[in-house]
């Protein structure tokens, strides 16, 4: 059984017990209040968006997505498959991310990504059935996790914006690497996804 996905109310009540724990993220609560849930619809979609966003800003990811979008006219895996992987690279895909996009419509159509399956399963579960699809790394996967089911104890270690934020907020001479993210961020469990949105709207707010 996972534990209920997050809301606007659990998310509150998780924000300010991190922040009676731990002083920095108090701070950051005290400048800017509850993070946004940033929530996103679970589904083939979605994924589709997170893998535009590999590597890249959240505003390229969105226009490479508009643009396969009107290129195939539907984020639908049927639409998708149609368009190919010729078609997505003419829309501006990089020959990689093309390829990963109409194999996970593939996958959505045979029925190797399961979105309902997915969303039933715990977090390593779920982790390892999106990770066993090509193009989706741990950093996809627990995106996904995070914003599209809202599991409230995933912390996406290798997010650049994560490891500036955290920089910042905990004063460190560099860019944490992931074993430093998470031996920082195990202090914040059960709690560690909303730590993450905290220290997201930190960064977005120029703290970095």
């Amino acid at each position: 059984m996972t534990d209920p996905p997050l809301d606007d109310v659990r998310l509150r009540a998780a924000a300010r017990d991190l922040g009676e724990r731990d002083p920095d993220l108090a701070a950051i609560l005290a400048r800017h209040g509850p993070p946004p849930l940033w929530a996103r619809p679970a589904g083939f979609a979605t994924l589709v968006a997170i893998i535009l966003e590999q590597q890249v800003s959240l505003q390229s990811g969105a226009a490479a997505l508009a643009r396969l979008e009107r290129a195939a006219r539907s984020i639908e895996p049927a639409a998708i498959v149609a368009l190919g992987e010729e078609g997505a690279r003419a829309a501006g895909q990089t020959r990689q991310k093309a390829r990963y996009v109409v194999e996970l419509a593939a996958a959505a159509i045979d029925g190797r990504f399961d979105p309902d399956a997915i969303a039933a399963a715990g977090d390593e579960e779920a982790r390892s059935s999106l990770t066993s699809l090509l193009g989706i790394g741990r950093w996809t996967a627990d995106i996904y996790l995070l914003m599209a089911l809202g599991r409230p104890d995933v912390w996406p270690d290798g997010d650049l914006a994560l490891a500036a934020a955290m920089r910042r907020a905990k004063g460190l001479s560099g860019l944490p690497d992931r074993e430093t993210q998470r031996t920082i961020a195990s202090a914040w469990r059960p709690h560690r996804a909303v730590a993450a949105r905290m220290l997201w709207q930190a960064y977005l707010a120029g703290e970095r």
